[in-house]
């Protein structure tokens, strides 16, 4: 009971700040999301994403920051295996499954429901 406390503490905290930011500044949620990405690879090089992620379980990995987190660690794994090459492949290696599922369900979206633009 307690990990679904924390995930929802973790993850509520993570959604205020973006909502906060997308009240209070002038910044496009498309600003928002990509400097979330890069706050999880630059918390997690620092070594203070992990801590983050073990306590907030699914709270801390769904986000986008969580998501920046994976890319991180995929890239240090595969530079320790690889060497430099790893920088170029580590992180979508680490996170192909997730970015494979995004791609497979919107299509699956777009074909269900036909999207069109707003007039």
């Amino acid at each position: 009971m307690q990990e679904y406390l924390h995930a929802f503490l973790c993850g509520g905290v993570l959604c205020a700040i973006g909502q906060i930011l997308i009240d209070k500044t002038k910044l496009t949620p498309a600003r928002i999301l990509t400097g979330y990405v890069v706050a999880g690879v630059l918390l997690s090089a620092l070594g203070l994403y992990q801590p983050i992620a073990e306590w907030g379980g699914a709270g801390a990995s769904v986000p986008l920051t969580g998501f920046g987190h994976t890319l991180a660690k995929g890239v240090r794994l595969a530079v320790a295996e690889k060497g430099w090459l790893g920088v170029l492949t580590g992180g979508l290696s680490a996170a192909a499954g997730g970015i494979a599922a995004a791609v497979v369900f919107g299509v699956l979206m777009a074909a269900i429901f036909k999207p069109s633009s707003k007039r």
